[in-house]
């Protein structure tokens, strides 16, 4: 959607670069705009609000310096910063390129460009002015910001601002590393009670012997090392949200104490007699599926239907499409920030990589090896060599739970096919049986 409302402008002094480029662009943008005089760039950016331009390096000259180029970048974002700038040139100059994205570019192309590249240069470029993703009118705090855009996001953010002004009890469910947790924050950020305490408990951490003095709190000699009161996370939480985090981990004796305290809504400490009113929102989370969860062998359906007001389906990174692109920017920019380095930039080599690995371990493992990228990076503009993978994640199945769906079950094969041959589309090709066009069919259905 953000793609068709945006306003591009194409400067160039070639008419058959112009005319491809409009021919290109014109049923999937709002507004194109090409010229061959550079001149009339003011003239442009005071009517227009433009989201992108695309700006050639080399105008009529015999000397192809792209001074140009660098030149109009510099008018254009003295006449508008938030203009996202393409420079495009026929010389491909690894020195030059650097120059122009340190001087504010936002990507560097060079002539023939292929389309897929040029349109998801445009389309990254736009989400993230746009401020990274779209939200049916929801508050993040910068450090819990959850960055998406992809359809079965959207779809989470509306469930999110459904519930969270409501006092249901919310269920969490999603693969390890899906951010789950940043879910529970969501939630309590914009509901009623967002200036009350949010307290989380790693209920699957607890031993036998902590789960009811960590939840429960306790009085003074209630058992050895009870040299003071204490009281417990539902206590803490009073007013305010209690995040259960690993719900699915916890025993059917430790499942029978909670479900006795979420009926009565009172709590009693050990060693005491005198039980407590409870006013909490209740969040929930696991990484099992459905199906374990009614398997009453391992949890009760009477707690299941108490925690289970409504539930929400974090969908693993492999089924997010582009988001990948978006939440790469959004941690570089972090750890560029956090570790004292300029800017990044990802390179067209690097993209691809990234969107060839099946990521198991979810955002966290993206933003892990990220972060170990933007360390150990020797320039501003991200390689395919900087980016190194977990051999652990690389070992682990693609999915943490079994998955029927033929279109899911392609889309990992696929993936894992084009990892394991280093990106190189022939390759991958041959090695799933089919021809380099039905692959790239293919990469376009599942927006790889």
């Amino acid at each position: 959607m953000l793609l068709k409302n945006a306003k591009i402008l194409i400067i160039d002094d070639d008419e058959d670069v112009l005319i491809a480029l409009r021919l290109l662009l014109k049923s999937m943008v709002h507004t194109v705009t090409v010229t061959t005089n550079p001149n009339t760039i003011n003239d442009h950016i005071r009517k227009v609000d433009y989201d992108v331009v695309i700006l050639d390096m080399n105008f009529n000259g015999l000397v192809n310096t792209g001074n140009e180029g660098l030149y109009w970048l510099k008018r254009i974002k003295e006449l508008d910063s938030s203009i996202a700038v393409i420079l495009i040139t026929a010389y491909g100059d690894i020195d030059l390129a650097i120059r122009s994205l340190k001087e504010g570019a936002s990507d560097f192309l060079v002539k023939p460009w292929k389309n897929d590249k040029l349109i998801e240069a445009i389309n990254t470029l736009i989400r993230k002015k746009k401020g990274a993703l779209s939200k049916p009118n929801l508050k993040f705090k910068k450090e819990t910001r959850i960055v998406g855009e992809s359809e079965v996001m959207q779809d989470v953010f509306t469930k999110i601002s459904k519930v969270a002004p409501t006092d249901a009890n919310i269920l969490i469910l999603g693969e390890n590393g899906t951010g789950k947790d940043l879910i529970a924050q969501a939630i309590h950020a914009n509901s009623l009670r967002k200036d009350k305490p949010f307290i989380k408990v790693d209920v699957g951490a607890l031993t036998s012997t902590l789960f009811e003095s960590e939840l429960f709190g306790y009085k003074k000699g209630a058992f050895t090392g009870a040299n003071e009161d204490r009281i417990g996370r539902f206590e803490a939480a009073n007013g305010g949200t209690l995040f259960l985090d690993e719900i699915g981990n916890i025993t059917l004796g430790q499942q029978v104490r909670l479900l006795s305290v979420l009926q009565n809504r009172q709590v009693i400490p050990l060693g005491s007699n005198e039980a407590i009113d409870l006013d909490i929102r209740l969040i929930c989370a696991t990484n099992l599926g459905l199906s374990d969860l009614a398997d009453e062998h391992k949890f009760r359906k009477d707690l299941i239907y108490r925690i289970n007001t409504v539930d929400i389906i974090v969908p693993p990174l492999r089924e997010r499409g582009t988001d990948i692109t978006l939440i790469s920017h959004h941690f570089i920019d972090l750890y560029a920030e956090k570790y004292f380095k300029d800017p990044f930039k990802m390179s067209p080599e690097f993209i691809k990589k990234l969107k060839a690995h099946a990521f198991p371990g979810n955002v966290r493992e993206l933003q892990y090896v990220l972060e170990r990228s933007v360390i150990m990076a020797e320039g501003n503009v991200l390689q395919a060599d900087d980016l190194v993978f977990s051999a652990i994640e690389r070992s682990a199945p693609a999915t943490a739970n079994k998955t029927v769906n033929l279109e899911t079950l392609e889309k990992n094969t696929i993936l894992k096919v084009i990892e394991d041959n280093n990106g190189n589309i022939s390759k991958s090709a041959k090695a799933l049986g089919i021809t380099r066009t039905a692959l790239y069919r293919r990469l376009h259905k599942y927006d790889l």
